[in-house]
């Protein structure tokens, strides 16, 4: 457990990726208590340095030996790294808090979204998950739901960001756009398409399209991705038994995820009281005026840390369902800002 202290000893783990920049920034906005801070990387950023809150910090190669006078570990450098070094982490007295898939469905590791299932921190044995950035931005409004009209059923599509799956993933993007910018204007159907070489990271032209494909295909013919939201979800709700179908699509979009979710309740409720019970549940943000054409989109969550919610509507195909668009920046609540919000609590609770 955490020892409580006035300020901690913080390593960030995968400190030059696109979620370890967004750590330093969260870190300096919330004012979190910093007594000192490490930036790890793997050998790839040997001799880079970082800037945080006015001063320059070298980036130090991660190793087993990166933990010795550490409090808290936020780490975000993938699933093999965590798997690897963490419990190095944990035997040197740290308690990490890991954005990766690595630990999430271990039973002995809590998956914790703080606004939902805090509880769950309690007895944590050194590790804490951090949720799919899909995941994370659905739990806000299910909880707040879920509260008041039990769930029965969830149907969830989503549309996620370049920016989800990496920054190489989003120069490729560019890359697609310019080169289709270059093309003669004129095009005829199925013509918009770059030569073969402009795809590298995603299996098909992500510029101008979408690819309803994230992740590779389990036995199911659901994507691991998919499979992610329907068992993450159960495991932080609390509920193994819960139906749960998912879609998700790649979309040509930079920054924030949006979702399509389909709630199916056991009892009745109206719009109006969705509406209230999300504008008094934390982290939530209503925008939801349809003939003013407002509602969330990418573009306004993008850099912004609430999840927005919008298009609340009854589904008039069940008895008790309601449909909604859930858009959040999947850097910030998706990934980093939660991450930093589970440490918090776990500082409240030392």
């Amino acid at each position: 457990m955490l020892k409580k202290k006035k300020k901690y000893n913080v390593a960030v783990m995968g400190a030059t990726g696109a979620v370890g920049t967004q750590f330093l920034s969260i870190l300096e906005e919330r004012k979190f208590p910093l007594d000192k801070i490490k930036f790890l990387a793997s050998e790839r950023s040997k001799g880079k340095s970082l800037n945080f809150m006015g001063e320059e910090y070298a980036v130090e190669v991660l190793s087993a030996e990166s933990f010795e006078g550490i409090d808290i570990v936020l780490a975000s450098a993938g699933a093999s790294r965590s798997k690897e070094f963490l419990p190095a982490a944990v035997k040197a007295g740290a308690v990490c808090v890991d954005n990766s898939s690595a630990f999430r469905m271990d039973e002995n590791v809590p998956l914790v979204v703080p606004e939902v299932n805090a509880h769950a921190l309690e007895g944590h044995k050194g590790i804490i998950a951090n949720p799919n950035c899909s995941t994370i931005q659905m739990m806000l409004p299910l909880c707040a739901i879920n509260k008041k009209a039990p769930i029965k059923r969830l149907v969830v599509t989503t549309f996620q960001s370049v920016s989800g799956a990496g920054q190489n993933n989003v120069l490729e993007m560019e890359s697609q756009v310019v080169r289709l910018g270059k093309k003669d204007s004129h095009h005829g159907i199925g013509e918009h398409n770059v030569a073969e070489g402009m795809i590298n990271n995603f299996p098909h032209q992500i510029a101008y399209n979408a690819i309803p494909h994230i992740d590779v295909f389990l036995e199911n013919n659901y994507t691991k991705e998919e499979m992610k939201m329907v068992n993450e979800t159960r495991k932080i709700m609390e509920m193994p038994n819960l139906p749960i179908t998912s879609t998700c699509v790649r979309v040509p979009v930079y920054y924030a995820h949006s979702e399509s979710v389909n709630i199916e309740t056991e009892s009745e409720i109206s719009r109006g009281e969705v509406i209230d019970l999300l504008k008094k549940f934390p982290g939530i943000t209503v925008i939801d005026v349809p003939g003013e054409n407002k509602y969330p989109m990418p573009i306004l969550a993008e850099g912004k840390d609430d999840v927005f919610i919008g298009r609340i509507r009854i589904d008039e195909s069940v008895k008790s369902g309601i449909n909604m668009w859930v858009v959040a920046d999947n850097l910030r609540k998706g990934a980093a800002l939660n991450a930093i919000q589970i440490a918090e609590k776990l500082i409240e609770m030392a």
